[in-house]
C-alpha cells in the first residue's frame, strides 16, 4: 500500500518501509463505477501488453508531481473475471494480500460506522514488535461489483513521516480466454516533512534502487531504469500486484495450506526482479512472513 520512508529520528528506527500498495488514478481521480475506460485503457495498452521486457504481461507507470507521487500496475491476470472479483470483494482478503510485502506488519479487517477499515501495521522489513510499527487505518469500500466490471478503494487520510491522503484503488474488467485485466492504483501526498524523509532514504539506503519503468539507454544502449522517488513507487507498486496474483493463486491449494502458498510464490515472483525487489534470503523471509501470519490470527490491535 503505502510507500513509507522511515529514517533514523531522535531514537525511532525510521527505515524505508515500502509498505502497502496501489491508490487512484494517475490523473488522481477515484476508481470509477464504469468498466468503459478500463476497456479502453486495455485496448490501448495491447501492444505493450504483448511485448515488453517483464516477460509477462505487464505495464508499469508513475508520476511525481508537487506534493504528490502516483503509480500504477496494469496486468493480465491468469485467473477468470469471477474468481478474481468474488476474491477480491473481501476485506479479508485484502488482509491476507496485504501481510506479503516485507514491511506490512500485521492487518486486520473490522466494521466500522456501518462499513469496514483495515487497520495496517507497517514498519522495518525486518522482525518488529508491533508497539513500533506504525498504525494506519484504511476506509474499504466496494465501488463496483457488476458481472463484468469490480472496483474498491481504500482510503487513508494520514501517514507516517508528514505523508498524508493514501489512496489504493483496484479494478478489473474480464478477458477472454477466462483472463482478467486489472489496474492497481496508487497515490499519496506529502508535506515538507516527508519530503525530508524521502530525500534521507534516497541519499542511503535507496540510493542504488531503480524503478521499472525505462527513464532511456545507457552508453552501452542497455535501459536505464527510473530511479528516485519514482522508482520507489513503482517497487511498491509490482510488490503488491505480486501480492495479489499470489494470493489468487493460492485459492487454488486446500485452505490450511494457502497461508504458506502465498508467501512462497510471493517470494518466488519478487526475485525475478532482483535489481529492484531483493530485500532479504528466502529462510529470513518465510521464517518471519510464517510468525507474521500467525500473529495476525490470533491478535487483536487498535
Amino acid at each position: 500500500m503505502a510507500a513509507f520512508l522511515i529514517v533514523r529520528r531522535r531514537g525511532w528506527h525510521w527505515r524505508a518501509a515500502l509498505a502497502l500498495a496501489a491508490g487512484a488514478a494517475l490523473a488522481g481521480g477515484d476508481a470509477r463505477a464504469d468498466g468503459a475506460e478500463l476497456r479502453a485503457r486495455h485496448a490501448q495498452l495491447r501492444e505493450a501488453l504483448a511485448s515488453n521486457g517483464y516477460g509477462h504481461p505487464l505495464h508499469i507507470a508513475s508520476r511525481e508531481s508537487p506534493e504528490r507521487l502516483e503509480g500504477e500496475v496494469h496486468a493480465v491476470l491468469a485467473h477468470p473475471f469471477e474468481a478474481v472479483r468474488d476474491a477480491l470483494s473481501q476485506p479479508a482478503a485484502w488482509c491476507d494480500i496485504l501481510i506479503l510485502p516485507f514491511n506490512t506488519k500485521y492487518c486486520q479487517a473490522r466494521p466500522r460506522d456501518g462499513g469496514t477499515e483495515l487497520v495496517v501495521r507497517v514498519g522495518r522489513k525486518w522482525d518488529q514488535p508491533l508497539d513500533k510499527t506504525y498504525r494506519l487505518a484504511f476506509a474499504w469500500r466496494t465501488v463496483a461489483a457488476q458481472p463484468d466490471h469490480l472496483a474498491l478503494q481504500l482510503l487513508a487520510p494520514e501517514g507516517p513521516v508528514g505523508t498524508r491522503d493514501y489512496r489504493i484503488g483496484v479494478s478489473a474488467i474480464p478477458l477472454e480466454g477466462g483472463r482478467t485485466f486489472l489496474r492497481l492504483q496508487y497515490t499519496y501526498g506529502y508535506g515538507l516533512s516527508g519530503r525530508l524523509a524521502m530525500q534521507a532514504y534516497l541519499a542511503t539506503a535507496g540510493a542504488d534502487k531503480v524503478g521499472f519503468s525505462e527513464a532511456g539507454r545507457d552508453a552501452a544502449g542497455r535501459p536505464a531504469y527510473v530511479g528516485g522517488v519514482r522508482g520507489a513507487v513503482e517497487r511498491n507498486a509490482m510488490r503488491h500486484y505480486l501480492a495479489i496474483d499470489a494470493y489468487l493463486d493460492a485459492l487454488e491449494a486446500p485452505p490450511a495450506q494457502r497461508a504458506e502458498r502465498r508467501i512462497q510464490a510471493w517470494f518466488d515472483a519478487v526475485e525475478r526482479w532482483p535489481r529492484q525487489l531483493h530485500e532479504m534470503d528466502r529462510a529470513t523471509y518465510v521464517a518471519m512472513k510464517r510468525q507474521e501470519v500467525v500473529r495476525q490470527q490470533g491478535t487483536v490491535v487498535q
